[in-house]
């Protein structure tokens, strides 16, 4: 193990955000840098339990406690070794990922818990600098050919696992840059789409074809892909966003999360048209408007930060739900995922500018001049009995001149799950064995969010990669070669 005193010698040292002045003015990632000394010694707090609760706590199984002594000790390349076994792009999840084994250290019950995810980030980076990180395409290929639809990073674990033992993969992606929501949906300042691009141009180098502005059901039916490959894997995601259909609704200036974040990512990348890929191809920018953000979770937070960065007047967040307790409740005991009150970089940005959030409240009607809205109507809403209940006399209205839908995402597209004709779960996710991770139609298989609902990076990546393991096995008819993820059934 680590220093077997290091949890007593050292406390928890995570790197420092940037003022929230200096960060407001740019959209590069907001972080100190911290030297790979201070995070060897950070590692030596690992105290090598014999139950690693982490470990658990990581949909993918991470190695924890092995790289931490490995990293302590100092030795770098051994250490990205140990988390690529488990983990394909530990850049995506070092950087965005809300880190559930930390919520599960075993240190974490009394002091600080162990900062996990700053060494897998460290350990990834340091890779990449000394040019460790190489493509490593297989030395033969199988006669087997798959195809995956949808480039976020379900799929692209999905794929990177079964082109190593040799098929031939193929990624559609209906955007022009594979990735998914870690390229067009998390904010530069989260993570440098850099990054992002490197990771594909080394599976691109590893024989991994990608197909872009290909929209499965539109570009090509699902009928000519089914055709031309001995399996399909569905990693489309939860594209559907929750809507919010009250009256006004239909006046402009009201936008979802996912039509506004992808227009300053192409901006950062420098592209001549943000607006590509909205719909309608609505430029949306928040400079001088007031801005209302309707959601509370990560997306509405992302919304915050760059209404910020690009310059609005004023910035509110509503969220439907109570303000959460500041500490663990007992309904939500240790090693779960704690569901406690945080405070994300971008909400703390907001609060330093002059907004607020605001809980418990319901948007009742939006209204406007000309077809532009100009302001919203509320209530706000009791949950004293398990449920919101709207109470008499609360109502309120709020200058706005643009509203940000971030209430979370419904499912998969329809369109294109009612050509393949699978069957479909309670909440309209694609249906599939519980272990082979095949669908009602033989040979498709799905992953990631469009199979278990709006989720986590690392799951997709949990998803991504235990559906190869599985599709591997059944092309080859006997049990793959490939990891399967095996991890406790906490609830994150």
């Amino acid at each position: 193990m680590a220093d077997p005193k290091g949890f007593m010698k050292h406390g928890r040292r995570a790197p420092q955000l940037v003022s929230v002045e200096e960060r407001l003015q740019n959209h590069e990632e907001q972080y100190e840098a911290i030297t790979t000394k201070k995070v060897e010694t950070q590692a030596s707090r690992c105290m090598d339990c014999g139950v690693p609760f982490c470990m658990s706590g990581c949909p993918l199984g991470n190695l924890i406690p092995e790289w931490n002594d490995i990293v302590y000790r100092g030795r770098w390349e051994k250490a990205v070794k140990v988390l690529h076994a488990t983990n394909n792009f530990p850049e995506f999840t070092g950087n965005v990922c809300p880190a559930p084994c930390e919520n599960s250290c075993v240190l974490g019950i009394t002091e600080p818990a162990v900062t996990i995810k700053l060494h897998e980030k460290t350990i990834i980076e340091n890779a990449f600098e000394q040019g460790w990180i190489k493509a490593n395409p297989p030395k033969t290929r199988t006669d087997k050919t798959v195809a995956v639809i949808g480039g976020g990073p379900a799929g692209l674990a999905c794929a990177q696992q079964l082109n190593r033992v040799g098929h031939t993969v193929t990624v559609f992606e209906k955007n022009d840059r594979a990735g998914g929501l870690v390229m067009y949906g998390i904010p530069h300042y989260k993570i440098r789409k850099e990054k992002v691009q490197r990771r594909i141009d080394l599976l691109v180098e590893e024989g991994i074809r990608f197909e872009y502005n290909t929209d499965i059901g539109t570009t090509i039916s699902f009928d000519d892909i089914q055709s031309k490959f001995d399996a399909v894997v569905l990693t489309t995601g939860a594209e559907q966003p929750r809507d919010l259909p009250v009256e006004g609704r239909e006046l402009d200036g009201i936008h979802f999360a996912m039509e506004f974040l992808p227009q300053q990512n192409r901006t950062n990348w420098g592209d001549a048209e943000p607006q590509a890929l909205h719909p309608e191809k609505k430029l949306i920018n928040a400079k001088d408007k007031k801005v209302i953000v309707i959601g509370g979770g990560d997306t509405g937070s992302d919304c915050i930060g760059t209404s910020l960065r690009q310059g609005a007047a004023s910035v509110i967040n509503f969220e439907l739900l109570p303000e959460p307790a500041p500490e663990r409740q007992d309904n939500n005991p240790w090693p779960q995922y704690a569901r406690i009150k945080r405070v994300s970089s971008s909400v703390e940005e907001m609060l330093h500018e002059g907004g607020h959030v605001e809980y418990s409240i319901a948007t009742k009607r939006f209204f406007g001049e000309n077809g532009v809205v100009t302001g919203l109507e509320t209530i706000r809403l009791d949950w004293s009995k398990g449920r919101p209940e709207e109470i008499p006399g609360t109502e309120e209205t709020f200058e706005c001149d643009l509203a940000l839908f971030a209430m979370g995402f419904l499912g998969p597209r329809q369109g294109l799950l009612e050509q393949v004709g699978c069957d479909l779960d309670q909440r309209s996710n694609v249906l599939t064995d519980r272990v082979t991770r095949m669908s009602s139609i033989e040979g498709v298989f799905a992953a990631g969010d469009c199979r278990r609902g709006q989720s986590l990076v690392v799951w997709a990546i949990s998803e991504g990669r235990e559906v190869a393991h599985q599709v591997d096995t059944w092309l080859q008819k006997e049990k793959s070669l490939l990891p399967s993820v095996n991890i406790e059934p906490f609830a994150y």
